[in-house]
């Protein structure tokens, strides 16, 4: 068994930033230190992150160290971003409001939003301007004009969930225009209930001491855990790396071959030092079908698990064996010319797949891409004709890189959260519902289309939804512009909108975007809970406040009630509690619930401790129930069974989704696809190695351990790389038909030929307000395709994408990412 220190050592050398950065996990402090620090003046407060649980030592009011909580034996260095995020250099300091919009309000020239120049207010004058808007709107428009932004990541803590404050806040004074879905699996959590009967995306999945135990082959499909399980949605345990590591051992053992099928060796992939299997980027439904066709043709299926937990088969088989309208087998020859895998190679996976326990692992990205339903309810298929659903060991599991699923569950309740709808019985000031027409609810990546295309009906899962031409948005906590497609299309978009409010402790792209900033504090400047592992519920953790709030900052708590008290509801708001009251109430009511199976100490005994501990939960098989009695345990599909084929989904009569998973091409796709004559290079926009989505990239000193000449990494090969006449480290432009960027060369071996790689969340940092503008920084979002997955899930195509890379001549301009906006007096 190797060491913890060989465990770290591995990684390190097989990190994609090695050459530039520590390794993800960091070392520990000893016990002689910490308790050598502990009896200096210097205070020690614990808190919680989406990063992990810390420890973090304040001296004269400030933070001056931050280490991990001691149960976190797997921690990542994203932590040690945290000082810089609280004293970032673009911290909103004070209530600011962009200069044209105060001086004509709802009247202002909107094509100025982006200019970056603000005029200083007080918070009685931002509220009050604020409160104006809200009554305006609901008055003169109606709740169709009002729309209230998905938050998305916010800052941990049940308390101070800034969603849950801006939608209780709202509410109270009207009703709003919501959408549905999320950016990160919208494609995957609408066809999956069809298919599996629940969106699986979000769902438990097998415990890896099961997966450890049972599988002989494991095959992570587009899915990189070592990179992405550094984060979770709650405080996060980081505690599946031990089984990692586990995994690791058995591999080198040869007790368990795991397959990486991926375009990139993947961190993970060179972690465990396993086998990699190249594939054409966007082109999995083609490699699974090849893999179907050879299982059926060689009779190495499941037929009884088929006959008796499917649904549909036998109508999708002639479309597989080419007896159907296209008249086209999905033979492994026919998609060896898709995929760049061998005709053989394709058949021997096959093979190997239905030799013994099989658990398909697949990750988030394949589904963030035009057709993007495809490859999850394909995989549904491939793993269904195994038969190994519901066995330990074998299956799918569409998670087990997310916030640590696959460490058992303890079964204690967690803490609730501060409520976002309004208290039985209690009406909003504007009790108006008319619409006009429009749709009340809008899918969430179709948010700008509204505003491109007001009026426009679209297709969206079995309904259909006329956009709402909305006249304000207000977004908390929430970096809209970091997370939308296609820059310049959403420039176009947001000078349609009358205001734009935005609440943040940080100038990101949004706010600069917006007329009314909200200088909100972040979650280190105040008190709060959380729960200790999103799915493991290993425990409750106390936030307790570093520092106080800096500069002009205010909890989401105050400014939302203070933004209700200009309504008179500011004590219904806050049911008459402050922030310690709501925090104790949320933790006896947690203590009250879990009180007969998980004793827990009274809430000073716990905030004084810090946290409380529960014990491991037990080991779990998903989809054991089903299997055992298909029945009684039904799924949530129409008819209770896996549905290979959707009579459901057939009766919408959507081209680009039809009753059963297909293979369709591109808009566009590197590779011999359409537009790679032109742009032969697939832009893969992969979540970030170092940072949440855009949470961190302002932290100087994380951001300096990886940016490339102040510039977002453009992962290459070395070939395209040559080929350009690029080094690493040089500059480069990135660019295609709807915009371009500056990147720092990061040439590296990880990466085949024609791909590249720019990690979403990189701050938008153009050199103006004007469409078109250059991006200084290296935001993938100014180059991909603002298209919808298909009419089912009107989820978000980021991956298809293609674009030109070559060597940036010149001076480059200065990044405009980060720092304060431009402060202007009022003329």
């Amino acid at each position: 068994m190797h060491s913890r220190r060989e465990f770290l050592k591995c990684l390190s050398l097989t990190s994609v930033a090695a050459l530039v950065s520590p390794s993800l996990l960091l070392p520990r402090t000893s016990e002689a230190q910490a308790s050598s620090t502990a009896q200096g003046t210097d205070a020690w407060r614990i808190s919680g992150s989406h990063w992990g649980a810390i420890r973090a030592r304040v001296a004269g009011g400030k933070i001056v160290e931050v280490k991990p909580f001691e149960y976190d034996k797997y921690p990542t260095e994203m932590i040690q971003g945290i000082i810089g995020l609280v004293y970032s250099s673009s911290r909103i300091r004070y209530p600011m409001v962009r200069l044209d919009w105060l001086k004509k309000r709802h009247l202002s020239d909107t094509s100025q939003r982006g200019d970056n120049r603000f005029v200083r207010v007080t918070w009685d004058q931002a509220l009050d301007m604020f409160y104006e808007e809200l009554e305006r709107v609901q008055r003169d428009h109606g709740p169709w004009a009002m729309h209230t932004g998905l938050v998305g990541w916010r800052q941990t803590g049940q308390f101070h969930s800034c969603g849950n404050h801006m939608l209780r806040a709202v509410n109270m004074h009207g009703h709003t225009l919501s959408t549905a879905g999320d950016y990160s699996t919208g494609a995957g959590q609408v066809i999956l209930p069809y298919v599996l009967g629940s969106t699986e995306v979000y769902s438990q999945g097998t415990s890896w001491e099961i997966i450890l135990k049972e599988t002989q082959t494991l095959v992570f499909w587009g899915s990189d855990p070592i990179k992405n399980l550094q984060v979770g949605w709650n405080c996060e345990t980081h505690e599946a790396y031990a089984y990692l590591e586990q995994l690791k051992h058995k591999v080198a053992k040869k007790e368990i071959r795991v397959i990486s099928i991926d375009p990139v060796s993947s961190k993970t992939q060179n972690y465990l030092n396993c086998e990699k299997q190249y594939v054409n980027p966007l082109t999995d439904v083609a490699l699974m079908l090849g893999l179907a066709h050879t299982l059926y043709s060689e009779k190495l299926h499941d037929q009884k698990f088929l006959d008796n937990y499917t649904l549909g088969f036998e109508k999708f088989l002639p479309y597989l064996l080419g007896t159907g309208a296209d008249k086209t087998p999905k033979s492994a020859e026919w998609a060896a010319r898709i995929t760049g895998i061998d005709a053989k190679r394709i058949k021997e996976l096959a093979r190997l797949l239905a030799k013994g326990r099989t658990q398909l692992i697949f990750g988030w990205a394949m589904q963030r891409q035009q057709h993007g339903e495809q490859p999850f309810w394909m995989g549904a298929v491939l793993a269904a004709m195994l038969g190994q659903i519901g066995l330990p060991g074998g299956g799918i599991s569409y998670a087990h890189h997310y916030s640590s699923i696959g460490v058992p569950s303890s079964g204690a309740a967690m803490p609730g959260a501060f409520p976002l709808n309004l208290d039985p019985g209690k009406k909003p000031k504007y009790q108006s519902v008319d619409y006009r027409g429009y749709s009340q609810t809008i899918p969430c990546a179709r948010a700008i289309d509204a505003l491109l295309e007001p009026g426009k009906v679209i297709d969206y899962n079995g309904q259909k939804v006329k956009l709402p031409p909305y006249k304000m948005a207000i977004y908390c906590g929430c970096n809209q512009w970091h997370r939308q497609q296609d820059k310049n299309r959403m420039k176009q978009a947001f000078r349609q909108l009358e205001t734009v409010v935005a609440v943040d402790f940080t100038w990101t792209a949004t706010c600069r975007f917006a007329d009314i900033v909200l200088p909100a504090c972040t979650q280190f400047e105040r008190n709060d809970i959380d729960a200790y592992g999103s799915y493991s519920g290993r425990g409750v953790i106390a936030m307790q406040k570093l520092v106080d709030p800096l500069f002009n900052s205010k909890t989401d708590f105050e400014i939302f009630k203070g933004l209700t008290r200009r309504f008179g509801r500011d004590k219904e708001y806050s049911r008459g509690m402050d922030e310690m009251q709501w925090l104790e109430f949320l933790y006896e009511n947690c203590r009250k619930e879990n009180s007969k199976k998980f004793p827990m100490p009274p809430f000073r005994e716990f905030w004084k401790k810090g946290y409380v501990l529960f014990p491991a939960g037990k080991p779990w098989v998903r989809h054991a129930d089903f299997r055992a009695d298909a029945e009684l345990n039904a799924l949530g599909t129409p008819s209770g069974f896996i549905e290979i084929f959707s009579r459901k989904i057939a009766n919408f009569n959507y081209p680009d989704c039809p009753g059963h998973p297909v293979w369709m091409e591109k808009s566009e796709r590197s590779h011999g696809g359409p537009k790679s004559q032109r742009y032969p290079l697939w832009l893969q926009s992969a979540h970030p190695d170092k940072r949440l989505h855009s949470q961190l990239c302002d932290s100087e000193i994380l951001r300096a351990s990886y940016a490339i000449q102040g510039r977002e990494p453009l992962f290459m090969s070395p070939q395209d790389a040559r080929q350009r006449g690029i080094r690493h480290g040089d500059l480069v432009r990135v660019f295609n038909d709807r915009g371009q960027v500056i990147a720092g060369a990061h040439v590296s071996a990880d990466y085949p030929p024609g791909v590249v790689r720019l990690q979403e969340g990189a701050w938008y940092a153009p050199t103006g307000p004007k469409v078109g503008a250059l991006d200084t920084y290296g935001d993938p979002n100014v180059l991909t395709q603002d298209i919808g997955s298909s009419r089912l899930a009107q989820a978000v195509s980021p991956n298809t994408c293609v674009v030109q890379v070559e060597k940036f001549r010149g001076t480059a301009p200065a990044v405009t990412a980060f720092g304060g906006p431009q402060e202007v007096l009022p003329r």
